[in-house]
């Protein structure tokens, strides 16, 4: 599966053309690039015309086909970027040309920065250079070396919990409990001896409550879940 950056590369230099038109090889050529010999199921000639969906289903043909072609040419590891990078080449050149290619040589016997240079070669059309064709190449090349960000999973709090005590629940629930001896000491000393027995009674309750969810917690830690 190429990925988007890949598309939009090929999409910017080919240019979307729904009137068949020969390119600078003097080959008539349609869509995104698209010519007969892509092999995708149109042959491009003069007066041609093509909608914009139909544009984009050839393209999408075509990138198949040729990452198809190619994957059995790469010998070594490949990321995403570096592959898209070699099937915009393909793309351009053809898969016979790209398989013969200093590019792919160089990336098979294990020269990354040696074929990502080697994609600036083919800066050629018609024997001329083309400054078309050389924005092409540099645009492949960054590509090319663009590292892959791989996001890390993301780990579960709970994991780096070493003991109980770090547990959010054990600590809510010991400040639950000195907040209620706390407030009840201090509501004691300014009450009555009837008006004292009612807060000491609220108060015991929010401890025990407390106490109570101390233990659940711990009784889960015990069990495994953390």
């Amino acid at each position: 599966m190429l990925n988007q950056a890949t598309i939009d590369l090929v999409k910017e230099f080919e240019g979307l053309r729904t009137t068949a038109y020969k390119d600078s090889a003097g080959v008539w050529t349609i869509g995104y690039g698209t010519t007969g010999r892509a092999g995708v199921g149109i042959n491009p000639v003069e007066g041609m015309e093509i909608t914009g969906a139909e544009a984009e289903y050839y393209l999408q043909k075509g990138l198949e086909k040729f990452s198809t072609e190619i994957t059995g040419a790469i010998t070594q590891p490949i990321n995403e970027n570096e592959f898209g990078a070699f099937v915009s080449l393909a793309y351009n050149i053809g898969s016979g040309a790209f398989k013969r290619s200093t590019a792919l040589g160089k990336f098979n016997a294990g020269d990354k920065q040696g074929a990502a240079n080697a994609i600036l070669m083919w800066n050629r059309a018609g024997g001329r250079v083309l400054e078309g064709l050389v924005r092409r190449r540099e645009a492949e090349r960054a590509l090319f070396l663009t590292p892959v960000r791989v996001d890390a999973p993301a780990q579960d709090a709970r994991q780096d919990r070493a003991s109980p005590a770090q547990s959010r629940t054990m600590q809510a629930s010991a400040v639950s409990a000195a907040s209620a001896v706390g407030s009840a000491v201090t509501a004691v000393s300014a009450l009555d001896s009837v008006a004292q027995y009612i807060v000491l009674g609220f108060a015991g309750v929010g401890i025990l409550m407390a106490l109570w969810i101390m233990k659940e917690r711990l009784r889960k830690w015990a069990a495994g879940d953390r």
